[in-house]
């Protein structure tokens, strides 16, 4: 007998409700939405991410722990955790801080023009802050944000009223998120292997390679790749690569939908 596939669960939405006899649990963001603590209080969520997107970006993320945070704020070491219940909430805020920059330009008008500039801007994002790359999967996709959802939003509102249904218009959004997420994040791998190895510039890093690439291209099996390693002339620059990628992905899109 054939076994029967399994599905993947539905998204959580706000009408899905708890197990029986379980309070749902209170979100992040909504324990941020209440009333502030009384003014006394020298610690805010804003500095809490603020410190910890500083470390991350300084040292890495491995270094951002509780403690380490409460040392960098000068706080007693269970301080932060009025605001954040440990190092997954804080991954979260420290995730909407810096997403808090995906702002686009008022003045575009098609929904071309919206997924473009905002897959540049993520770009830029994730190269100024490489650590996003390296949350673990689970933690990444179970982020929902205020700024991650704004920008969704943003996207998804760009594509309504060209006759696509709902289904249609977040598989387009979700096809344009894919392809930044593993493009931006290919390119921070080379980034972060450069460092590690102490290599300054790409001809560092073909010198390092050379003996492998010499051997594998003698061997006269990848003559395609033989040839871009002697007239390719765009090798450095991950610019073009990236928005040459981007701009097949959405003429795909455009002719798929017709729109």
């Amino acid at each position: 007998m054939a076994r029967q596939k399994r599905q993947a669960p539905a998204p959580p939405t706000p009408e899905s409700p708890a197990p029986d006899g379980e309070t749902p649990p209170v979100s992040l963001w909504e324990r941020l939405d209440q009333p502030a603590p009384a003014p006394r209080a020298t610690l805010t969520p804003k500095k809490i991410a603020a410190a910890a997107v500083r470390l991350a970006d300084t040292e890495g993320i491995d270094a951002v722990t509780m403690r380490r945070l409460a040392t960098e704020l000068g706080v007693a070491p269970m301080a932060a955790y009025r605001y954040v219940s440990g190092k997954s909430d804080l991954l979260d805020l420290m995730t909407d801080t810096v997403y808090a920059d995906l702002e686009l330009p008022r003045d575009l008008e098609s929904w071309r023009d919206v997924l473009r500039a905002g897959a540049l801007r993520t770009r830029e994002i994730v190269l100024n802050h490489p650590w996003l790359t390296q949350i673990s999967s689970p933690q990444s996709l179970r982020t929902l944000t205020p700024n991650r959802l704004a920008a969704a939003e943003r996207s998804l509102a760009s594509l309504d009223g060209l006759g696509l249904d709902i289904d249609a218009m977040m598989a387009v959004v979700g096809t344009v998120n894919s392809y930044v997420h593993g493009a931006v994040t290919s390119e921070v791998a080379h980034q972060l292997l450069m460092v590690s190895e102490g290599w300054t510039t790409n001809d560092d890093l073909r010198i390092a390679l050379a003996p492998q690439m010499t051997y594998l291209m003698s061997t006269g099996r990848y003559p395609t790749y033989r040839r871009y390693t002697h007239e390719a002339t765009r090798k450095d620059d991950p610019l073009w690569r990236f928005e040459t990628g981007l701009d097949s992905v959405l003429d795909g899109v455009a002719a798929r939908f017709g729109i």
